[in-house]
C-alpha cells in the first residue's frame, strides 16, 4: 500500500493538471468550444523533460530528457503513445538535444556530444556542482562539440552526419526524409573573426548560429541565412517547401518568427512583438503556427499561434503563469505536445492535449467552412455518402476508415481508438438519432492500460562491494511484480519452479521437494525443460508461464522470486501485456552473466548444473547461503481512458416505462498486438487492422441504425420501446466497456436492469461469411427460435443456431444480468488477431445479409411486451479439466482491489446456494489465495464435487466466510 506522501502528491498532480485545464479553457474565451481540451501531463519520471516531436504516424514521441543515471544532462527517449514504452536511444553519455524521427519509422535524428573526451568529467563536475547546493539558473548549453548522428530503430547502428567543430544541432528531417535542417555556428569556428566577433563569441556563440539544409546522409551542406543573431529552431511545413524559424536580435532580446520558401529563399517575419517570441511549429493544415512567447512577462512564456502570412494579430492559446513553450502538433493536427513546467517540482515535463483546429481558424479569421481535419482522410462530403438502404458500399466505407492505419488498430484508449468513437458519433448524428444521456454521445470508463518500471527501481549485489546492477542490462522487474523492497540473504535454487498436477513421463514433479522457502527468495529456469516431448510441453504450457511460477512461490510463502531467462542471456523483458495483473510476491529476473556470478561465488557452476536440470529428469534443488542481493521494485500500473459511444431512437411510448432494446458491437481491437497478438515473429509489432474483428461488427451496426431512423422518419417503423446502439470500447482487454455500462446503467429506485433492458443483440466478427451465420445465445430466451425463423424467411441465410449463451464476448456483461442475449458470428479464421485480419478479405455481402436479419429482429422485438430469460449453465465441452462447478459468473473487468470481482450467479447453483451475490470479491477458495482469474481456475481445480469448501469474499467493505459445495461437471 502506498504511503500518505505518495497520495499527497498524486492528488497534488491532479490537481496541478486540473488548475492548468481551467487556465486553458478560461484562455479559449469561446463559449461554443475551447483550444485544448483533455489536457494531461505525459512525462512524470525524469528531473525534466522537453521537445517532444511526432513520428509520421502519429504513434511515437521523441524527446528529451533528464533521467540517466551518473548523467545530468538530457538524452534522448522515444515514447510509444500505443503501449507506454519509454526506450533510450542515445548513448547516455554527453549531452544530447533536439531528436526527430524519420518519416519511414526507422531511425531517429539527433545531436549530442558523446564523441567529447571530457564529457565524463563534465557530468561529474554538473554533479559536483548541483550537489554542493550551487544552483545555477537554467539555460541552454551552445557546447562546441555538438554533432548531428542518426540512429537506426532497427539495428542501433548511430551514424554520425556532421563533423564540424561548433554547435551542430537542433535538426529534424524533411516531410520526404531526404533533407536536414539544422542550425550551425561553424561559421564561427572556421573563418578569421574580428576581435569583437571573438568576444562575441566567448560571450554568446548562439549569436552566430545560421540555418543549413543538408541531404539526409549530411551531405551537401548548404547554408540558408546569414544574419547576426541566433537563427534557430527550424522545421519544415508538411508539404516540406517552405520552413520557419525563429531569429533573434544580435543582442540577444528579443525573438521573432520568421518562414522561408525554400525554393526562392525569400523570407518573413511573422511577428512584430519586440519580446522573445521563438519555438515556432507549422500546423499540418500549412494555415498557422504555434509558437511561444513571453509577452506577458518574462518569465512567463505563452503559447500564440498566428496566421502563414503574418496578416493578423497573433491568438493566445494558454494563460498561466510560468513557462508553456516547444509546441508540436501531431500528425493529423488534432493532438498538441508541449513543454510546461506547471509540475510539483516546477521543473519542466511534456503535456499532450487535444487541438481544435476548426476553432483555431476561427479565432485567426481563417475558417472557411471545410476544415475539419479530426477525419481527414474522409472526405468533406463523405458523410452523405452512406445511403439510408443497407448497402454493400455502406459497409465497406466503415470498414475502410476504421482499419485505416491511422488509428492504428484502434487499441482502447488511444488516439486510434478515440477517433474511430468520433466517426461512430458522426454517423448517429448524420442518422438523426439522439445521444443516450447527458446530450453526450460518449461514456467514458477507466482501466488499466499499461506498467512502467520507476526509474527509481534499484538493485545492489554483494553486501561489501555494493555492486549496483544496471536496469535492463542486468536485471529487470516483471510487471506483475509486487512493488516494495526485497532484501534477498538466503537463495534457494528450485531448478524450473514447477509443481504440476498431472505425472510428466509417468513420473511425479515438484521442484520445491524438501524445499524450505518460507520468507526466502527462490530463483528459477523459466520455461520448461527442452527434453521433454512436443505434447508434454503443450499439456504444461501454463505450468511453464512466469505468472504460474510465481503464484506457485507465493503460495508456498517465498518472499521473492529471480527468473532465469531460458531463451537468451539477457534478463526477461518487462512486458505492458499484463497490466492489470499483480501476483503479491517479488518477482525479477537476471541476466545469465549475473546467475552465473551467483553460481559461482557459492562454488557452483551454473552451466553443468543447467544441463543436468534440462534433460526434464527431477532435479533436487538446494540453496544458495552465499548471495546477497538487496533493492527496490517499482512498478507503476497507469490509467486511461476509454470510450463506448451510444446513440438512442427514441420510442414512442412513455420512457419511464418503456423497455431498452440494446444492440451492440465492440469497436476496440488489439492495436500492434502487444498483447494477445497471434502474428508470425516477422509481423509482430505490425498493426492489427481488425477487419473482421470487429469492424465488421461496426459496419452492420451503422447500417441498422441508418436503416430503422430512415423508417422511423418516412414513417414505416413504429416501436413503442427505446432502441440504444451501442459501440464498445475495452472488449478485446476484459469485455471493460459494457460491463461498466451495465455496472452504472441508471436506475428508477428499487429496479433493476433486466426489469428495464428488454434484450441485448450483439456483433463480433461477422465479416468472413461462407455458408452460414453462427448465432449464439438462442437457449437464452424460449422465445428467440420463433422469431429468428420469422425474420430469415425473407432474409434466407443459411443459419446455424446455437443455444450457449457463455460465450466471450460483451454479452458475458447481460447474460450475467439475466438479460437475453443473442450474438451473431462468422466463426474463427487464421488471421484472428494477426496484421492480416485487413479489409480486403471482407464479404460485404455477408455483413448486409446479417443486418438485414438484426434488422428484422430489432422490429419483432419492438412490438413484444417483455421476453423472458432462461438460465444456462455452460456446456461441458468448455468445462476442460475442471471437475468442480460452482455456478459463478466472474466479471472480467477491472479492479483496484485483488481478487476475482463477481458480475454474478446462477440461480440455483452452488454459489446461489452458498449466498453470494453480483459485486462480491473472492478473495479465498479452499484455503488458496485468489488474486485474479488465475488464482480463481487453480483454486477450482483443488475442489471436489459435493465435498464444501470455504469460500471468502469482500462484499461492502466487509470480510466474510462462507461454505459452498461444487457440483459434479
Amino acid at each position: 500500500m502506498q504511503n500518505a506522501l505518495v497520495h499527497i502528491r498524486k492528488y497534488s498532480s491532479i490537481f496541478y493538471t486540473l488548475l492548468l485545464v481551467f487556465f486553458l479553457e478560461k484562455s479559449s474565451g469561446e463559449s461554443s468550444g475551447r483550444l485544448l481540451s483533455e489536457v494531461r501531463q505525459l512525462t512524470f519520471d525524469s528531473i525534466r523533460a522537453g521537445e517532444g516531436y511526432f513520428s509520421s504516424d502519429g504513434n511515437l514521441l521523441v524527446y528529451q530528457c533528464e533521467k540517466v543515471p551518473k548523467n545530468p544532462f538530457y538524452q534522448i527517449f522515444v515514447l510509444s503513445l500505443l503501449t507506454g514504452e519509454d526506450k533510450q536511444i542515445s548513448s547516455g553519455i554527453g549531452k544530447t538535444t533536439c531528436a526527430w524521427i524519420h518519416p519511414s519509422g526507422k531511425s531517429v535524428l539527433y545531436s549530442s556530444t558523446h564523441l567529447d573526451p571530457n564529457s565524463l568529467d563534465l557530468q561529474s563536475f554538473e554533479y559536483d556542482q548541483r550537489a554542493s547546493g550551487k544552483s545555477r539558473k537554467y539555460s541552454w548549453d551552445y557546447d562546441e562539440n555538438y554533432d548531428i548522428f542518426s540512429k537506426s530503430l532497427e539495428t542501433g547502428q548511430l551514424s554520425r552526419l556532421t563533423k564540424h567543430k561548433g554547435y551542430d544541432a537542433e535538426a529534424s528531417y524533411s516531410p520526404q526524409g531526404d533533407k536536414i535542417l539544422f542550425s550551425s555556428n561553424r561559421e564561427a569556428y572556421s573563418k578569421p573573426l574580428s576581435e569583437k566577433h571573438k568576444l562575441i563569441l566567448q560571450r554568446d556563440p548562439a549569436v552566430f548560429n545560421d540555418l543549413y539544409i543538408m541531404e539526409s546522409n549530411g551531405s551537401n551542406p548548404r547554408r540558408l541565412t546569414s544574419a547576426l543573431g541566433y537563427d534557430g529552431g527550424p522545421f519544415f511545413n508538411s508539404k516540406g517547401d517552405m520552413i520557419c524559424w525563429r531569429r533573434f536580435s544580435s543582442d540577444g532580446h528579443n525573438a521573432e518568427i520568421y518562414t522561408m520558401d525554400l525554393d526562392s529563399g525569400s523570407e518573413q517575419r511573422l511577428t512584430d512583438l519586440k519580446v522573445m517570441s521563438w519555438a515556432p511549429y507549422f500546423h499540418p493544415s500549412n494555415k498557422y503556427i504555434i509558437f511561444a512567447t513571453n509577452i506577458h512577462g518574462f518569465n512567463n512564456f505563452e503559447l500564440y499561434m498566428v496566421d502563414l502570412k503574418g496578416k493578423r494579430k497573433p491568438v493566445r492559446v494558454t494563460e498561466r503563469k510560468g513557462f508553456d513553450g516547444l509546441p508540436s502538433f501531431s500528425p493529423d493536427g488534432l493532438t498538441l505536445s508541449w513543454t510546461s513546467n506547471q509540475t510539483n517540482s516546477g521543473k519542466s515535463q511534456l503535456f499532450l492535449a487535444k487541438w481544435n483546429h476548426n476553432l483555431a481558424l476561427q479565432k485567426l479569421g481563417l475558417a472557411t467552412g471545410n476544415d475539419d481535419l479530426l477525419l481527414s482522410n474522409v472526405t468533406q462530403g463523405s458523410w452523405d455518402k452512406t445511403i439510408p438502404d443497407l448497402s454493400v458500399e455502406d459497409s465497406k466505407f466503415h470498414i475502410d476508415f476504421l482499419t485505416d492505419d491511422k488509428l492504428a488498430g484502434r487499441l482502447t484508449g488511444t488516439e486510434g481508438a478515440r477517433i474511430a468513437g468520433e466517426f461512430v458519433a458522426k454517423q448517429f448524428q448524420k442518422m438523426g438519432l439522439e445521444p443516450f444521456e447527458n446530450d453526450k454521445w460518449h461514456q467514458e470508463f477507466p482501466f488499466t492500460h499499461s506498467a512502467k518500471v520507476d526509474s527509481g527501481s534499484t538493485l545492489i549485489w554483494n553486501k561489501i562491494a555494493q555492486e549496483t546492477l544496471v536496469l535492463e542490462q542486468d536485471w529487470n522487474p516483471l510487471s506483475f511484480s509486487e512493488s516494495g523492497v526485497l532484501e534477498v540473504d538466503d537463495l534457494i535454487f528450485a531448478g524450473y519452479g514447477l509443481r504440476p498436477k498431472q505425472l510428466v513421463n509417468e513420473d511425479e514433479y515438484d521442484s520445491y521437494t524438501h524445499l524450505e522457502v518460507k520468507d526466502k527468495c527462490v530463483m528459477v529456469l523459466g520455461g520448461l525443460p527442452d527434453s521433454w516431448s512436443e505434447e508434454e510441453k503443450e499439456n504444461l504450457r501454463y505450468d511453464g508461464t512466469y505468472q504460474k511460477k510465481a503464484r506457485i512461490a507465493r503460495d508456498l510463502g517465498a518472499k521473492g522470486i529471480i527468473f532465469i531467462n531460458p531463451e537468451s542471456d539477457e534478463p526477461v523483458s518487462f512486458s505492458k501485456s499484463f497490466a492489470n495483473e499483480m501476483i503479491s510476491i517479488k518477482s525479477l529476473s537476471l541476466s545469465k552473466n549475473f546467475v552465473r556470478k551467483v553460481f559461482s561465488s557459492n562454488g557452483r557452476n551454473f552451466e553443468s548444473i543447467l544441463s543436468k536440470i534440462s534433460k526434464g529428469e527431477p532435479y533436487m534443488g538446494f540453496a544458495l547461503p552465499k548471495t546477497y542481493l538487496k533493492g527496490k521494485i517499482t512498478v507503476i500500473r497507469e490509467r486511461g481512458t476509454g470510450i463506448n459511444t451510444l446513440a438512442l431512437l427514441k420510442g414512442s411510448g412513455n420512457r419511464n416505462n418503456n423497455k431498452l432494446i440494446v444492440i451492440g458491437a465492440h469497436l476496440d481491437h488489439i492495436g500492434r498486438g502487444r498483447r494477445s497478438s497471434r502474428a508470425k515473429k516477422t509481423d509482430f509489432g505490425k498493426i492489427h487492422p481488425g477487419a473482421d474483428d470487429n469492424a465488421s461488427g461496426i459496419a452492420a451496426l451503422l447500417e441498422i441504425a441508418e436503416y430503422l431512423s430512415d423508417l422511423r422518419q418516412k414513417g414505416l417503423f413504429f416501436t413503442e420501446h427505446d432502441i440504444l446502439f451501442v459501440t464498445w470500447s475495452g472488449e478485446e482487454i476484459g469485455l471493460i466497456g459494457s460491463s461498466y455500462f451495465v455496472k452504472n446503467f441508471t436506475l428508477p429506485h428499487g429496479k433493476t436492469i433486466n426489469e428495464k433492458v428488454m434484450a441485448y443483440l450483439n456483433m463480433d466478427m461477422i465479416g468472413r461469411f461462407k455458408d452460414k451465420l453462427t448465432l449464439h445465445g438462442v437457449g437464452s430466451s424460449s422465445k428467440w427460435s420463433a422469431f429468428i425463423q420469422k425474420a430469415n424467411i425473407s432474409t434466407g441465410i443459411n443459419l446455424n443456431l446455437q443455444q450457449d449463451s457463455h460465450i466471450p464476448t460483451d454479452t458475458t456483461s447481460f447474460v450475467s444480468r439475466s438479460i437475453p442475449i443473442l450474438s451473431a458470428f462468422t466463426g474463427l479464421h487464421d488471421d484472428y488477431h494477426s496484421p492480416t485480419d485487413t479489409a480486403d478479405k471482407i464479404n460485404h455481402k455477408g455483413i448486409v445479409k446479417c443486418a438485414e436479419l438484426f434488422s428484422k429482429l430489432l422490429i419483432i422485438l419492438s412490438s413484444e411486451e417483455d421476453l423472458d430469460f432462461i438460465e444456462q449453465t455452460p456446456p461441458k465441452k468448455r468445462m476442460g479439466a475442471l471437475r468442480a462447478y460452482l455456478g459463478t459468473i466472474p466479471n472480467y473487468s477491472q479492479t483496484d482491489k485483488q481478487g476475482v470481482l463477481l458480475s454474478g450467479v446462477t440461480k440455483g447453483g452452488p454459489a446461489d446456494k452458498a449466498g453470494l451475490m453480483a459485486d462480491d470479491l473472492i478473495i479465498s477458495l479452499n484455503q488458496v489465495t485468489v488474486e485474479n482469474i488465475y488464482d480463481y481456475t487453480d483454486a477450482i481445480g483443488s475442489l471436489k464435487p459435493n465435498v464444501a469448501s470455504s469460500i471468502k469474499i469482500i462484499r461492502a467493505d466487509e470480510k466474510l466466510t462462507l461454505e459452498i459445495t461444487p457440483l459434479s461437471r
